[in-house]
């Protein structure tokens, strides 16, 4: 995309979707737009519709003005084809929608559809914490366990759409808990916001802690209790960070980053967990060549829209 070109970009996760106009890398106008996923995605999309206009409008712009659309989507995504292959429980209706028709009818526009997280992190190689890396992986924490990862400077795909983005379904423990994917011991079923109520309600001593007065069991909840000095409350969250920091040297293993970038909501902790993580990576992963450096995401929830541009303007390796 050329200089000056600007993206209409959708990041579409489970509570919520972020609708932007961006120019190269700067956020030009944005609104943050309230879901449920049990809606279905195609009751959505003339609200998406209505409110990249009005964002466009705001900046004194046209819709034709506008290179495109990216949209990052919280499942499976054929880039090529512009299809949502696997929704694991979200939007279950989007693998049967014609995106790039509706985006064409509606905004007169082409449609790139692509992986959320994988998004992210291109934005955040433009602009964040992976600029200047030719090979990176992101991380993010919460409601699950996200990745990406980036090789020569390419987003890593697979023939199947599926390279690099399952992070949080690598086996972690074989007789674990059942995660959703189908598989067993996942990162995400043994250390991820879905998965916490369930873990801390099976935790030994779980009814004599406080977390068992609490209406609801999620991190911000889980981190609190262990900095009051909780007993359970802080195992739980020791158990949870040793599991991230066993699945980042996975990731390490298995795409050779010069960067790991970690994001999410969980990561609003800073230092205090990136220290511990880095610490278990630099000790656990093997890398012989050097360290790989382990730093916060720079763009907070703007990553995904803010990797429009390069998505856009994309040139995919022959």
């Amino acid at each position: 995309m050329g200089s000056g070109m600007r993206a209409l970009a959708i990041d579409l996760g489970g509570t919520h979707a972020l609708c932007a106009v961006v120019s190269e890398n700067c956020v030009l106008a944005k609104r943050i737009v309230p879901l449920t996923a049990e809606s279905g995605l195609a009751p959505l999309l003339p609200v998406f519709a209505r409110v990249l206009r009005e964002l466009v409008r705001e900046c004194g712009i046209d819709v034709s003005d506008c290179s495109g659309v990216a949209m990052g989507f919280c499942g499976l995504t054929d880039t090529d084809r512009c299809r949502v292959l696997s929704t694991n429980k979200k939007f279950d209706d989007a693998p049967g929608l014609d995106l790039a028709g509706w985006c064409r009818d509606n905004l007169g526009l082409r449609l790139k559809l692509e992986n959320d997280v994988r998004m992210a992190l291109l934005g955040e190689r433009a602009s964040g914490a992976a600029r200047g890396f030719e090979d990176a992986v992101m991380i993010t924490l919460g409601t699950g366990f996200g990745g990406a990862a980036m090789i020569g400077g390419h987003l890593l795909r697979g023939k199947h759409y599926q390279a690099g983005c399952l992070g949080g379904h690598f086996g972690g423990y074989y007789a674990g808990r059942p995660c959703t994917c189908g598989n067993i011991g996942c990162i995400e079923a043994e250390a991820s916001g879905w998965a916490l109520p369930g873990i801390c309600r099976g935790w030994p001593g779980f009814s004599e802690s406080a977390l068992a007065a609490e209406p609801i069991l999620d991190f911000a909840t889980l981190f609190r209790l262990a900095d009051c000095g909780d007993r359970v409350a802080g195992q739980i969250a020791e158990h949870c960070v040793r599991v991230w920091s066993a699945g980042a040297v996975a990731l390490i293993h298995a795409y050779d980053p010069e960067v790991v970038v970690i994001g999410g909501g969980v990561m609003q902790r800073g230092e205090r967990l990136l220290g511990p993580v880095r610490k278990y990576i630099h000790e656990h992963a093997w890398t012989p060549w050097g360290k790989v450096e382990v730093c916060a995401a720079a763009l907070g929830s703007d990553a995904g829209i803010l990797g429009a541009a390069a998505l856009l303007g994309e040139e995919v390796p022959a």
